[in-house]
């Protein structure tokens, strides 16, 4: 997982019956960032009022506790009691057969309050596969008159999601089916940004205390007002840049960095996206550093990891900012002279190889290439663009170890002293560069040897961000091979900074090598002699020495030996030792050929269960590998057997991966289901089409409100979606020009969707969201919107087919 995106990532083991805490109930807050995969909110940010890359959730667990009721009785009485929201503003959905839940509720709210819903809204999951069940949603209402009980789970901005109670009792299977698990579960989710906009009682996130003095900060360096109209560009800018430093700082608080992988690759993806849209607001020098200081001074109480790290956040931000920068204008012109030419060419594709020339010579994220495509109306190949992306990765490892191998051959006078067991980040003395290849007096940076691949991270001397590929040792010198030429830095100070989340997985899948080789000893048989191993951040490789192919039952119990000594949350313990003293140690595994000098490393964990001469470099406690599966076993030579197994972030790879061969082999149904979809597109197209060349004969029917000139124009168009009626109240309000107001009615499946319309020239004095209000009040419904369009829903279909019959009704006291 490459960012934490919900609060119960960490508790999933306590779910399944495979770990335990000291605890049965808890409460905490979570950073989650959304930007990737599954839960991915990136392209709403900015556009809404209530989407955010990086969000606080906050949250109750109970572990085989409290359930239901107690669930049910906390929230509303922290609601309503300590918070003291208003009672008729709060609504309650159920999952639509979880009779418990709706009777519990019937103690809190009247029924009316209370909704019934599907599995799409109300059976909560986290993937395909795992921990799930019903939920129970809280919804709060802000319309003007307290009657939006038909906006629930419409996707309404007045009737919004604050807080999720799900009741985890299955854990469904990979083929689909449910099992009941040995324990009931509480997870609750509540949104810190929404619940604030609540309390605060504003109906933009961005209004409350959280991000006003982001955008007031905007406000000032810009020079430029900021506006809450969803419409408004400057508004849009200000909103994603807010959000977006948001996530940058806090994850670069926490040992992230941006880079070209993984992670890092993530978190450059998001400052270059705000970098684009402070090019909107008037910026042509780095300015989101500028906004670190604000983050620090109203955050920095309750995350301390802000400030103490203030200055590293400002200098990583600044430095990827001004990298960028650089580029920006040429890849703008670059851009317009491709959509030139595919102007000419009346073509709309932006091709493989031209959204890899944006990405390799001018630094635009793929995503970034297509957003700009997006508002021009135009799309990217991205099959294409992937393909030369694999093939650059392939020709870059290839060149840098031809780099390390010329630079270890002429280095035997500098050294460098190894400080990556204490620390990620320090300052060092460059004493060694020749193009991409720098030498300091120390370093944090692990070098690729015995068997684990080395770090990767940055360097940034003068200000100037170098991005670490590989790092090789030679003799005592640790060489660095970065990403671009360096010069003139000799004698210089640099600032050097592993990537943490790297180095995190890769310990983890270390730590996990030690208990897979005592695990094959104990199960296959003393014989056993590790011959080989690469540790990875993704994976890891062991090959030993047996004489025969290991069994898939014998498999199975190396692997629950492993989990067992993970779940019993061991201490890794690393000692210095003399080399006579490490000897001594009971069971020490030494390995034939390697050589030692007069102190080695000994990694123990648990003194009667695994201790190794290792240099590599390790977790903490057994329970941070998480959990560990092998997913193969196979010969290599005669002999000697290799097994290949994954942990923590490499398994979620993997299950990703076994997704996608099984999307390719069902390529033909979802094919079926694209053309499908296509097809219900273009029906409803034609359907909004055909009503819309019929306006002018309902225009022409139009009754004029008495002692006005003001047109009022009715349709029923039954069958229609919101979205659907919105548009035929665009081509309304276009085609009645001035003096107009609107009412489209349709009704699908008992329910009636209402869509108010005023020409610009009135909208102020008649509103459309004053009409909707009026209309949806007397057909027992709700809604609100803005002056000029408004939308609501209602249940009285009886009440709608007088009201059409007498429009006029509608104006009369």
């Amino acid at each position: 997982m490459l960012f934490t995106n919900a609060g119960m990532n960490q508790f999933k083991d306590v779910f399944l019956g495979q770990g335990k805490r000291e605890f049965t109930r808890c409460a905490d807050t979570q950073k989650c960032i959304r930007v990737s995969g599954k839960h991915n909110d990136l392209e709403e940010v900015g556009y809404d009022t209530y989407h955010h890359t990086l969000f606080e959730m906050l949250g109750n667990w109970s572990f085989g506790d409290y359930y239901k009721k107690e669930a049910i009785a906390f929230a509303w009485e922290l609601l309503t009691d300590i918070w003291k929201l208003p009672k008729d503003r709060l609504h309650a959905t159920v999952f639509r057969t979880d009779d418990e839940a709706y009777e519990l509720w019937k103690a809190y709210l009247p029924e009316t309050q209370i909704h019934r819903c599907d599995e799409k809204d109300n059976f909560w999951e986290m993937g395909d596969t795992g921990p799930c069940g019903p939920c129970s949603e809280i919804h709060f209402d802000r319309t003007p008159d307290r009657s939006g009980g038909p906006l629930v789970n419409t996707g309404v901005p007045e009737v919004i999601e604050i807080w999720n109670l799900v009741f985890i009792q299955y854990n469904r299977k990979s083929d689909g089916s449910l099992e009941d698990l040995a324990q009931k579960h509480v997870d609750t989710g509540m949104g810190f940004e929404r619940i604030c906009a609540v309390m605060q009682n504003v109906h933009s996130n961005y209004d409350t205390d959280v991000f006003t003095p982001i955008i007031k900060a905007l406000e000032r360096l810009s020079k430029k007002q900021y506006f809450g109209d969803l419409d408004n560009k400057n508004g849009i800018a200000m909103r994603v840049i807010a959000d977006h430093i948001r996530t940058l700082v806090f994850s670069i608080a926490d040992g992230a960095m941006p880079g070209n992988e993984g992670r890092g690759y993530v978190l450059r993806r998001i400052l270059r996206r705000a970098c684009r849209y402070a090019r909107n607001l008037g910026f042509r020098s780095p300015m989101m550093y500028q906004l670190t200081d604000v983050l620090s001074e109203t955050m920095g109480d309750v995350f301390p990891e802000v400030p103490s790290n203030l200055e590293h956040i400002k200098r990583v931000i600044k430095a990827e900012e001004e990298s960028f920068l650089q580029t920006l204008d040429r890849g703008l012109e670059r851009f317009e002279d491709i959509q030139s030419a595919l102007n000419k060419n009346d073509s709309t594709v932006i091709t493989g190889a031209d959204a890899f020339l944006l990405y390799d010579s001018f630094g635009f994220p793929a995503d970034l290439t297509e957003l700009l495509a997006r508002e021009r109306g135009l799309s990217v190949d991205m099959e294409g663009f992937t393909i030369l992306m694999n093939e650059q990765r392939t020709r870059s490892r290839s060149a840098r170890k031809n780099i390390v191998q010329e630079v270890a051959s002429i280095q035997h006078d500098v050294h460098s002293t190894f400080k990556g067991w204490e620390k990620l980040t320090l300052e060092a003395k460059v004493e060694f560069a020749d193009q991409t290849s720098l030498i300091t007096d120390s370093t944090p940076f692990y070098a690729e040897m015995g068997g684990q691949v080395s770090d990767t991270g940055i360097i940034t001397i003068d200000n100037v961000n170098y991005h670490v590929e590989d790092v090789r040792k030679s003799g005592s010198a640790f060489i660095h091979i970065l990403d671009k030429p360096v010069s003139d830095v000799i004698g210089k100070i640099a600032h050097l900074a592993v990537n943490h989340d790297r180095r995190w997985d890769i310990q983890k899948n270390h730590s996990a090598t030690h208990l897979l080789h005592e695990a094959l000893r104990r199960v296959l048989g003393t014989h056993v002699q590790q011959s080989g191993s690469f540790v990875g951040p993704d994976a890891l490789r062991f090959d030993f020495s047996h004489i025969q192919k290991v069994s898939q039952e014998e498999l199975a119990d190396i692997q629950a030996i492993i989990n067992e000594k993970i779940r019993e949350r061991i201490p890794v313990v690393t000692r210095e030792l003399s080399i006579e003293d490490a000897r001594k140690v009971p069971n020490v595994k030494m390995f034939f050929g390697d050589k030692y000098g007069d102190s080695v490393r000994v990694v123990t964990i648990d003194e009667s269960f695994s201790s190794e001469f290792c240099g590599g470099t390790h977790v903490v406690n057994t329970a941070d590998i998480g959990y560990v599966h092998i997913i193969s076993e196979s010969s290599v030579a005669s002999g000697i057997r290799r097994i290949e197994a994954i942990s923590s972030f490499g398994i979620e790879q993997y299950i990703r991966k076994l997704q996608s061969e099984l999307i390719n082999k069902d390529n033909a149904i979802q094919s079926a289901m694209d053309t499908v979809r296509t097809l219900e597109k273009e029906l409803s197209g034609l359907k909004v089409g055909d009503l819309s060349t019929q306006l002018d004969s309902v225009i022409n029917n139009a009754v004029t409100i008495p002692e006005t000139t003001i047109r009022f124009v009715t349709l029923r168009a039954d069958g229609l979606s919101m979205d659907e009626a919105k548009q035929l109240g665009d081509s309304l309000r276009n085609a009645l020009k001035q003096q107009g107001l609107g009412l489209i009615a349709s009704v699908q499946d008992e329910k009636i969707s209402l869509v108010c319309i005023a020409t610009d020239d009135i909208a102020k004095e008649r509103s459309a969201g004053q009409l909707v209000g009026i209309i949806a009040k007397k057909l027992g419904g709700g809604g609100g919107g803005k002056p000029h369009m408004a939308t609501a829903g209602a249940k009285d279909i009886k009440g709608l087919e007088a009201l059409l019959n007498d429009p006029l009704s509608v104006f009369r006291v």
